[in-house]
């Protein structure tokens, strides 16, 4: 449940919660929910419980024996403010996260609304980030709850993007990932989509990270756009 990960923007995953639930368009074809599906049918003991929001508290403190610092996506398989997640059990994790400051942690949601409901009352220590979905302009009042995180880092991860975002207030914002859907039944995402989001960061002075055009076999189209990979990570002493 904690690992290396293939991720381009991160370095390892920690899944002390596995299963979620689908709230939006962008997780019609979930890829953690078809992982899981594999898992459970492997016997995975983790996965007992298919795609079920299942809580792992022997893995809340496994980052304390992870020597070399790294960048950690958190719940790669779950989201952890979901509504079957305790508070007690999320206020463990970031424990866990502020005791282990040598690491990076990137939790990302979909839940904002219980997010800033909880924010007020969890520690932000400087080395964890919190970003949320934005895979169309549906649900971009995410964006807006996000704001009210005291984060030093919040980021946006329109992936899979499946519309324009054509008109962004990045202010508090200091990261966009970008990518297309993969996978079985993925929807296309159009370049100029891409190329307004890129345009946006720029003229707002936010990093971009390009992760994938995505498809059903996403390694036949790479990450590249108009010739350039963008890499870009938020800089600690620049933010906003």
């Amino acid at each position: 449940m904690a690992g290396t990960s293939s991720i381009e923007w991160t370095e390892a995953t920690w899944n002390p919660v596995t299963g979620c639930s689908k709230v939006s368009q962008g997780c019609k074809h979930c890829y953690a929910a078809r992982m899981a599906k594999r898992l459970q049918a492997m016997g995975n003991s983790r996965y007992a419980n298919g795609f079920n929001v299942t809580l792992h508290r022997d893995l809340i403190e496994a980052p304390y024996s992870w020597r070399k610092p790294r960048k950690v996506f958190v719940n790669s398989m779950s989201d952890l403010f979901h509504e079957d997640v305790p508070f007690e059990f999320i206020e463990k994790v970031f424990t866990t996260m502020a005791d282990t400051p040598q690491h990076t942690y990137q939790i990302l949601t979909k839940r904002t609304e219980r997010l800033s409901i909880l924010a007020e009352s969890l520690n932000w220590s400087e080395n964890i980030w919190i970003g949320t979905s934005v895979e169309n302009e549906e649900v971009i009042n995410r964006i807006t709850n996000l704001r009210t995180v005291p984060a030093r880092i919040r980021f946006l991860s329109c992936e899979p993007l499946i519309g324009p975002l054509d008109k962004i207030n990045l202010d508090g914002i200091h990261w966009v990932i970008v990518g297309g859907e993969s996978g079985p039944g993925a929807r296309p995402m159009e370049a100029d989509w891409v190329r307004s989001i890129r345009d946006q960061c720029k003229a707002q002075e936010v990093a971009f990270f390009f992760k994938q055009w995505g498809g059903v076999q996403k390694h036949r189209y790479g990450r590249v756009l108009d010739d350039e990979v963008y890499d870009e990570y938020p800089v600690n002493n620049s933010l906003k």
